[in-house]
């Protein structure tokens, strides 16, 4: 599980940031993207920001079979109310890297062993899900995490940042076979 989930919300939450950094570079006034939604009734690109970043920090706390420390609870709370807050690209940058530095901190096989765990995942609403870490992983951590990053992507296109499939992708340059790129 440490093998599958930390280097997905690692890479992704470095493309996340490029393309914020994208952002800065290439709108005018790049601090009032923040306040973007792609519907009056969706939070705006800064919670979806925040919330990317909680569902990482949540994943590895659920599977860890640990409490979600207060400072996690008040991350969601500023998520909730981004559309009055919504904050600064640098701010929300710095999130970004406090999450990946918690991330590189974690001690090696951090998650392994979780894929039996019960992980009781309760909502605000009074629901309760039970799932085995597997299944958190598979059916929750991962579709929440991407859910927020591609709305932030689809937010930030909107917006006119440009970006493409390869800033989404980065991280798989690393694969690429030696020549095959066009044009190389």
């Amino acid at each position: 599980m440490t093998d599958f989930l930390l280097p997905t919300y690692t890479n992704l939450l470095t493309a996340l940031s490029g393309w914020l950094g994208k952002a800065g570079e290439q709108l005018a006034e790049p601090d009032t993207v923040l306040s973007a939604r792609l519907a009056p009734d969706m939070f705006p690109l800064s919670t979806q920001v925040r919330f990317a970043c909680i569902q990482a920090y949540e994943g590895v706390s659920r599977l860890r079979g640990e409490d979600f420390p207060q400072v996690w609870h008040e991350l969601l709370e500023e998520g909730r109310s981004g559309a009055e807050h919504p904050g600064t690209l640098a701010e929300a940058q710095a999130r970004i890297q406090n999450t990946l530095s918690f991330l590189a901190d974690l001690p090696p096989g951090a998650l392994n062993g979780s894929t039996g765990r019960a992980v009781a995942h309760d909502l605000p609403t009074g629901m309760v899900f039970d799932m085995t870490g597997a299944e958190y992983a598979r059916d929750w951590a991962l579709p929440q995490f991407y859910f927020h990053l591609m709305t932030a992507y689809a937010v930030l296109r909107h917006q006119g940042v440009q970006l493409g499939k390869a800033d989404y992708l980065h991280h798989a340059f690393a694969y690429l076979r030696p020549g095959t790129m066009p044009g190389a």
